[in-house]
C-alpha cells in the first residue's frame, strides 16, 4: 500500500495540471480520472505498479477501473489536506493568478470549487457546514441538484386551509426546504420567468439573531452565496432585476461576486438604506446603514421599464404657486441642455426686451417651434423681472414620480425598529430578526422593479415580509425557507394578509357595528385581515391565496436525527435504521462497521456524528423527481399528480 501511495504521488506530480500551489489537488485528479482524460491515463499506464492495480484486461483490452482509482485517491492517507483548487487565502484572481500577477479582477477564496448544502433547519443549530462535493464527482453533483419531489401540499385562502387539488403557474408558493435545492427545482419551469428577486442572506456577523447559521467563516459564506446567486441569475427574465441586502461585513466581497456571476456591466446601483435613525454613543462611528446591491441582465432595458417613485413631501415643497396659477403649484426648469444642435440655437426675446442666446457649449432644450407653443400656453417663465433667462414651467400635477436615488432615508422607507413593531404586531412577543426589513422598504423595491401580475422570488423568506408585500401589491410570488419556523411565521403572516372569516353572534352584531359584519346563509361573520405595514397605503382589503409545500426528505431526515442525537446509543440506533431504509455511500461496507462497534464507541459524540454523516450518500438527501415512482419513497398518487402538474407548468 505504501509503495503504491508513493508511486502514484510521484507519477501524478509529473502532470502540471494536477499541482496547485505546489501540492497535488485531489479534486482535480478525481475529476480528470472520471472524465477519462487521455493524458492522465497515458501517464498512469507508464508505471507498471499503477497499471497492474488500476487497469484490468478484458478480451485483450486494458480497461481503467475509475471507481477503484477514485476510492483509492479519496482515502485519507492520500493527500489528506487537499480537496479544493483554491489557495488557503481570499483575494482577487484572474485565470488562477492573484491580482498582483494579472489585470482582471475575479474573487477567489478557499473552497470556491465546492457546493455548500447549507442544510440547517433549526434556529439554535450552529452546525458545521459540509461541502458536499469534497468527494463527489461532477456527474454526481448533477444528481444532487436534480429537481426534487414536493410533498405536504396545502392551499390557503380566506376560507382557511384546504387540501391542494391542483397547482398552476399563477399560484403563489411557499416552499419549505433547502433553498439551493429548491432553486434548482424551480429552474425546470421558472427559468427566465422571474421578474424580481430579493435576497436577504446571512450577514456573517457571528452574533446575528437571524435563523440561519450566521457565523459562517468568510470562505463558507461566499461559497454558500455563489451557488444561490447562480440559480437566481438563471431564473431572472432578461430585463429582470436582483436586489441583495448586505452590510459592511461582506458588502464589498459580495459586490465582486455579483460582478463575476452577472457581469460587471450588469450592475445597476448600490443603494444605501438608513436602517437606524437614533444615535448611539457606544460606537466609534455609528452604524446606521445597509446596502442593497442591484443587478439586471439587461440594465438598459431595466432602465426603460423600471417604475418611478412617488415624490416626497420635501420634494413637493419645491413646487410653489407664486402667481396663483389655476393649474396649481409649479417650479421652473432651466431651458438649456448640453450640446450644439443647430435647430436649438435660436435667439429668445424676453417680454422685458432682453434677447437671450444659449450659453457657450450649450443649446436650448427644445426646438423653436416647441418653444413658441410653450410660450403661447404660458409655460415659459422669465423671472420676476420678465428679463431673466427662460425657464420651462413644470406643474406638480404633471409629475408622475421621480427617478429613484441610491440614498433611501428611514423617513421614506422605514427602519429596523419599524420592522420589529410590524412583526410584534402580527405575532406578539417573539424573537425578532436582528435586521428585519420594514414593509415600506420592500414595497419600494417591488414597486421599482415590477408591475402587477409579475413574479417575485425570495430565497431567504424569514418572517415572510417579501411575500406579504408582494401579495398586497398584487404580484405573484415564490418564497423559500428551510427553517422550521416557516409555518409559524411566513405561513401565518400570509394567512393574516389574506384574512379570515370569524363567526359573530347576533348580540355582537347589534353592539359592535364597526366589525364590518356580513351575513352568509343566515350566519354572521366578520372578515379580518392585516391592516399593518403598507396596507393603508395600497388600500389592501384582504383576499387571494397561496400554496404551501415541502421538499420530500430522504437521507436529510437521517442528517437531522444525527445532529440532534444526545448520546452514542441513539446514534448507533440511527445507524441501524440507516442500513434498513437509508442510502449509504457505495464505498461503505456496513458489515465492517458493525463488526467494529467498539471502535465507533471510542470516538467522542461529535466524531461519531461526523462519521455517520459521511456514510450517507449525499445525492440522496431529498427525493429526486426522476425517482417519484420508486415505491421506496412512498409518494402518494395525489402527490404524484401535483408534482407532475408543478413540473409541467405552462
Amino acid at each position: 500500500m505504501q509503495n503504491l501511495l508513493e508511486e502514484l504521488k510521484s507519477t501524478l506530480e509529473i502532470d502540471d495540471r494536477l499541482v496547485i500551489d505546489g501540492k497535488l489537488n485531489k479534486n482535480k485528479i478525481v475529476e480528470m480520472a472520471l472524465a477519462l482524460d487521455e493524458e492522465l491515463l497515458t501517464l498512469l499506464l507508464k508505471n507498471d505498479t499503477i497499471k497492474k492495480h488500476f487497469f484490468k484486461e478484458v478480451s485483450g483490452t486494458l480497461i481503467f477501473d475509475k471507481i477503484e482509482f477514485q476510492r483509492f485517491v479519496s482515502n485519507k492517507q492520500f493527500l489528506p489536506d487537499s480537496y479544493t483548487a483554491f489557495k488557503n487565502k481570499i483575494g482577487l484572481t484572474a485565470n488562477g493568478e492573484y491580482l498582483t500577477e494579472s489585470k482582471e479582477v475575479v474573487l477567489a477564496w478557499p473552497y470556491k470549487d465546492c457546493v455548500l448544502e447549507g442544510g440547517q433547519t433549526k434556529e439554535d443549530q450552529k452546525r458545521k457546514e459540509i461541502f458536499w462535493n469534497a468527494t463527489l464527482a461532477p456527474d454526481e453533483i448533477d444528481r444532487l441538484l436534480d429537481p426534487k419531489v414536493l410533498t405536504n401540499f396545502k392551499k390557503y385562502d380566506k376560507d382557511g386551509e384546504h387540501e391542494a387539488k391542483s397547482i398552476s403557474i399563477n399560484d403563489n408558493l411557499i416552499i419549505k426546504g433547502n433553498n439551493l435545492l429548491t432553486g434548482e427545482s424551480l429552474k425546470k419551469k421558472y427559468s427566465g420567468k422571474v421578474n424580481l428577486i430579493y435576497l436577504d442572506p446571512p450577514y456573517n456577523t457571528g452574533s446575528d439573531g437571524f435563523g440561519y447559521n450566521d457565523n459562517f467563516n468568510h470562505s463558507t459564506l461566499l461559497t454558500f452565496l455563489r451557488s444561490r446567486l447562480e440559480v437566481a441569475r438563471d431564473l431572472l427574465t432578461p430585463a429582470g432585476s436582483i436586489w441583495v441586502s448586505v452590510d459592511d461585513n461582506e458588502a464589498h466581497y459580495v459586490k465582486i461576486l455579483l460582478d463575476e456571476i452577472f457581469g460587471r456591466d450588469k450592475f445597476v446601483a448600490s443603494i444605501v438604506w438608513q436602517k437606524r435613525y437614533s444615535r448611539e454613543n457606544r460606537e466609534a462611528i455609528g452604524d446606521v446603514h445597509e446596502y442593497i446591491l442591484v443587478y439586471s441582465k439587461q440594465p438598459e432595458t431595466f432602465k426603460t421599464q423600471r417604475n418611478l417613485v412617488a415624490i416626497t413631501e420635501k420634494q413637493r415643497k419645491v413646487y410653489r404657486n407664486r402667481n396663483d396659477d389655476p393649474k396649481g403649484p409649479w417650479r421652473s426648469i432651466p431651458m438649456t441642455a448640453q450640446g450644439h444642435r443647430k435647430n436649438q440655437m435660436y435667439p429668445i426675446k424676453a417680454p422685458g426686451g432682453v434677447v437671450h442666446y444659449p450659453p457657450e457649449g450649450r443649446c436650448w432644450s427644445t426646438t423653436e417651434e416647441n418653444f413658441l407653443q410653450l410660450k403661447e400656453e404660458g409655460r415659459i417663465y422669465f423671472g420676476k423681472d420678465n428679463n431673466s433667462t427662460p425657464n420651462i414651467i413644470k406643474y406638480l400635477s404633471e409629475v408622475p414620480g421621480v427617478v429613484p436615488w441610491s440614498w433611501w432615508p428611514s423617513e421614506e422607507v422605514g427602519h429596523t425598529d419599524e420592522a420589529k413593531k410590524e412583526i410584534h404586531a402580527l405575532f406578539g412577543k417573539t424573537k425578532a430578526f436582528s435586521t428585519p426589513k420594514p414593509e415600506r422598504l420592500i414595497e419600494r423595491i417591488i414597486h421599482i422593479g415590477s408591475n402587477e401580475g409579475d413574479l417575485v422570488l425570495d430565497f431567504f423568506a424569514g418572517s415572510g415580509t417579501t411575500a406579504a408585500v408582494a401579495h398586497k401589491m398584487n404580484r405573484r410570488y415564490i418564497i423559500c425557507e428551510q427553517m422550521d419556523y416557516v409555518e409559524k411565521l411566513a405561513v401565518e403572516r400570509l394567512k393574516k394578509v389574506i384574512g379570515q372569516k370569524t363567526p359573530v353572534s347576533k348580540k355582537e352584531k347589534a353592539v359592535q357595528t364597526e366589525l364590518q359584519v356580513a351575513e352568509e346563509n343566515g350566519e354572521y361573520y366578520k372578515f379580518e385581515f392585516d391592516k399593518g405595514g403598507i396596507s393603508e397605503e395600497v388600500e389592501w382589503q384582504g383576499g387571494g391565496s397561496f400554496i404551501y409545500a415541502e421538499l420530500k426528505q430522504s437521507n436529510a431526515t437521517f442528517v437531522e436525527q444525527i445532529e440532534t442525537a444526545k448520546d452514542s446509543a441513539t446514534l448507533w440506533k440511527i445507524w441501524e435504521q440507516m442500513q434498513e431504509t437509508g442510502f449509504i455511500s457505495f464505498r461503505i461496507q456496513p458489515k465492517t462497521i458493525n463488526a467494529e462497534k467498539s471502535s465507533f464507541e471510542e470516538l467522542n459524540l461529535e466524531e461519531q456524528k461526523q462519521f455517520l454523516t459521511e456514510l450517507l450518500d449525499k445525492n440522496q438527501l431529498y427525493v429526486n423527481y426522476s425517482e417519484i415512482d420508486d415505491e421506496t419513497y412512498q409518494v402518494s398518487e395525489e402527490e404524484k399528480k401535483l408534482n407532475h402538474q408543478f413540473y409541467k407548468l405552462k
